[in-house]
């Protein structure tokens, strides 16, 4: 009796063993996955067409990037609506205006353009997202392995990521919430992987245009104390001119590499109108609110929550 309940006690050790390698090798394989992807996004050359969808909006945009001995090329046109073209050499973006005669400038600009979503280094991403492998389904046309990365707080959304089985490139990506709802989606319509788009496609014409600076190349004044919930690091802070603001205003990023959170501080103006409590700007959730003379303004695409308590821990130092 005894021998069998210690062979028993044994297999059933063993299979819990089996159970944790299982688990880890499971982990080992999407994390490799998101390695790939993380380098594909950086290093193919690649053009194509993407839809984004968010809340009730859609939009068409077309890609192209380009590798090259100093970095990156990167140029991205809305297909409907309003146009806008964006050009990236390296982390310099430049935002060339309906008008045809403006260019806005980004420096050092923190967030890429999909396919570019994941850090560089996504091993930091499982202190808060619990990443598995999913099945197989085609994108474009090509045959994609489905991530999924599941929040492991509510300060996050969950994502769902379609990489090419091939290169690794993700071609399709959605944040779905709490609820099980799509918060907001990329997918490829067409893409074309492996071969460089012709050069003289990022040629960045700025003869004759005004180059506006998006931000006045300074830091944020360090008179704000923010503390935003467990993983998101601050990645950006800079001083402002936004249209319709009659002075600049300070604005700061956070991210755990994922998900983006945005705070923007700026003097009350009391000729507008102003945003109190929660809203919503399509699928960007917004909470605002009044600290000493100053409105306080949280968004992005993550829970409420995340929103509310960063907005609340804003204190002046």
């Amino acid at each position: 009796m005894q021998a069998r309940l210690a062979w028993r006690q044994g297999w059933l050790a063993a299979m819990a063993g089996l159970v944790l390698l299982s688990g880890t090798a499971r982990a080992d394989a999407a994390l490799d996955w998101l390695n790939r992807a993380a380098t594909a996004a950086k290093q193919q050359n690649y053009s194509g067409v993407y839809v984004y969808h968010h809340g009730e909006h859609v939009e068409v945009l077309r890609v192209m990037h380009r590798t090259h001995a100093k970095g990156e090329m990167e140029k991205v046109e809305v297909m409907d609506g309003t146009p806008r073209k964006f050009l990236r050499i390296n982390n310099d973006v430049y935002c060339h205006l309906p008008d045809g005669k403006q260019v806005r400038l980004e420096r050092n600009a923190p967030r890429r353009f999909f396919p570019a979503l994941l850090p560089a280094r996504p091993a930091k991403l499982l202190d808060y997202y619990e990443a598995k492998l999913g099945g197989s389904e085609r994108v474009a046309g090509r045959p994609c392995q489905v991530v999924t990365l599941t929040p492991r707080d509510g300060y996050r959304y969950a994502y769902d990521l379609w990489l090419d089985k091939q290169t690794g490139l993700p071609l399709k990506s959605r944040i779905v919430n709490d609820h099980g709802s799509v918060v907001s989606m990329y997918v490829f319509s067409e893409i074309q992987i492996g071969k460089a788009p012709d050069l003289q496609l990022f040629r960045n014409d700025l003869a004759g245009k005004q180059i506006q600076k998006a931000s006045l190349d300074q830091p944020a004044e360090a008179q704000w104390q923010v503390a935003p919930p467990p993983g998101y690091d601050q990645v950006q802070d800079a001083v402002r001119t936004l249209p319709g603001k009659s002075a600049p205003v300070v604005h700061l990023v956070f991210s755990d590499g994922l998900s983006v959170l945005s705070m923007f501080v700026e003097p009350v103006d009391p000729q507008q109108q102003r945003l109190q409590g929660l809203s919503a700007e399509g699928a960007i959730g917004v909470y605002a609110r009044e600290v000493d003379g100053y409105t306080v303004t949280t968004l992005g695409e993550v829970p409420n929550t995340t929103l509310i308590e960063t907005g609340n821990s804003v204190q002046r130092k």
